[in-house]
């Protein structure tokens, strides 16, 4: 006899009834052979998560998301290699175009070129204030925004933070819906998330997927510790809300990673808690600000906390610190390593300018700080970032392994006026490990391991007393950066 079943749960219920498995619960069973009494085995049994009702959600939130157009212009160049945008110079009229247009006097002149574009957004207030991605009407002359009840609205750019990709509109309306909004510190890794938006101009597309982390650094936008997520973003989704289970705003999503213009499953928003810090300094002032410590910074790898004696790879490695910038009066120095800012741990470098570009200029901060194998605390009272930014440095270079391998002299006296540095060793040739790592005859060794470079003599005892690796301090055409070299 052959017997169907049109489901695993009929399939449940048939062994059920035929005694092969115990009674079916709501959402779980047990197996007749489980040891143990009902209770204890009804404890160990997972229970079934059922799926969000996405379509409650939308419907309820749907109306406060909204379209963008956007029109502008920008300037660009009346001719490419040839007189002519992308003609290629083996072209036959190639030569023709370039001396007409020498002839008619117009090469190197600009002409302003019309763009659109579109994205999304959503309403905050009931009287139109609305947020969006900076990116997406940025160079806008004119920006329209379209309801879902098909009403169109020409709105005001009240200000826009390129910092943190975060835009505020105002469109002349009363009573409109709102989106509620959320916590982004109560999201977790696993939890459901949805994004309405306009992908490619098709409006309130609503699509679905987890958080995949939260506190991502990308390079280009350090300021903004991303969520990210595997929800299907696209072109035109920029600006559009990402919304928990329960219907409340967790992000603006903003970014996505992918090799061909489209989605691959990595996609990056900003966290509403940023986002509504930005919009309540632009509608109160047009503008939004943030603090700055003056240092530049680089990742912590394994291969540094080695050389500085940490326990795990972690916090923020300072490189360099601005001559009278807040870190420099707060007593902080190269080889410094940041783990904590008021308390919030720093993981990644990119952790840093995040949590400080978030608080306000002229602000105190309290930063634990590891040097020279000890916790310490300092106090600094943070700058303006739009008077000067903080840079990050980055070091890709792999390490090596083995000695040293590197020829140093002490810097001349001419050599330390051109090189602006009060002390440090040339470094004539390199070699071996350090080669490998990254660095280059002609630099200049400031410090290893956090300590000063003052002779050669005191580089080959620090060499000696470490155990896997050294942490070299150079600097190159003006710039500081740690380079971390295994010795062992």
């Amino acid at each position: 006899m052959n017997v169907r079943f049109t489901s695993p749960r009929a399939l449940v219920l048939a062994l059920a009834a035929a005694g092969v498995i115990g009674a079916v619960g709501a959402g779980a069973y047990t197996s007749a052979n489980a040891v143990g009494t009902p209770a204890t085995v009804a404890a160990a049994t997972p229970q079934l998560v059922t799926m969000p009702d996405f379509s409650t959600i939308t419907s309820r939130n749907g109306p406060a998301v909204v379209n963008i157009s956007v029109t502008g212009t920008v300037k660009t160049s009346m001719q490419g290699a040839a007189g002519v945008p992308g003609m290629d110079p083996d072209d036959p009229m190639f030569e023709f175009f370039r001396r007409f247009q020498g002839q008619g006097g117009q090469r190197g002149q600009q002409r302003e070129t019309p763009v659109r574009g579109q994205g999304s957004g959503f309403i905050v207030s009931a009287d139109g204030i609305i947020l969006t991605n900076a990116h997406v009407v940025k160079d806008a002359s004119e920006v329209t925004v379209k309801l879902t009840d098909r009403r169109e609205f020409r709105a005001k750019v009240l200000g826009s933070d390129a910092k943190t990709d975060i835009a505020v509109l105002k469109i002349d309306a009363r009573n409109l819906p709102i989106l509620a909004l959320g916590n982004t510190k109560d999201l977790k890794p696993g939890e459901w998330v949805l994004a309405i938006g306009s992908p490619f101009g098709f409006e309130n597309t609503v699509t679905a997927g987890v958080v995949s982390a939260k506190g991502r650094s990308l390079p280009d936008d350090s300021y903004v510790p991303f969520i990210q997520t595997d929800v299907a973003i696209n072109p035109g989704n920029s600006g559009g809300p990402l919304l928990n289970t329960r219907g409340e705003v967790v992000g603006i999503n903003s970014q996505i990673y992918s090799r061909s213009g489209g989605y691959q499953g990595v996609s990056f928003a900003i966290p509403i808690d940023v986002a509504i810090q930005v919009k309540d300094q632009i509608v109160a002032t047009g503008k939004a600000s943030h603090a700055r410590l003056g240092v530049a910074v680089q990742e912590v790898n394994q291969t540094f906390a080695d050389s500085f004696k940490l326990d795990k790879p972690e916090g923020a490695l300072v490189s360099n610190v601005e001559k009278g910038g807040p870190a420099d009066q707060a007593g902080l120095r190269s080889g410094d390593v940041i783990r904590k800012v008021d308390g919030d741990a720093i993981v990644a470098s990119g952790d840093l300018p995040a949590v400080i570009g978030q608080k306000k200029p002229g602000s105190k901060v309290t930063l634990d700080v590891w040097r020279q194998g000890e916790r310490q605390q300092f106090s600094a009272k943070l700058g303006d970032a739009s008077e000067k930014a903080s840079a990050v440095a980055k070091n890709d270079t792999p390490a090596g392994g083995g000695k040293l391998g590197l020829a140093l002299r002490p810097l001349q006296p001419q050599e330390r006026r051109e090189a602006a540095v009060d002390g440090g060793l040339l470094i004539e040739d390199a070699g071996g490990p350090a080669a490998l790592a990254g660095v280059q005859a002609g630099d200049v060794l400031l410090a290893i391991n956090g300590t000063p470079a003052k002779s050669v003599e005191q580089v080959r005892e620090a060499v000696n007393k470490a155990d896997k690796s050294v942490a070299l301090l150079i600097q190159r055409d003006g710039d500081r950066i740690f380079v971390p070299v295994r010795i062992g």
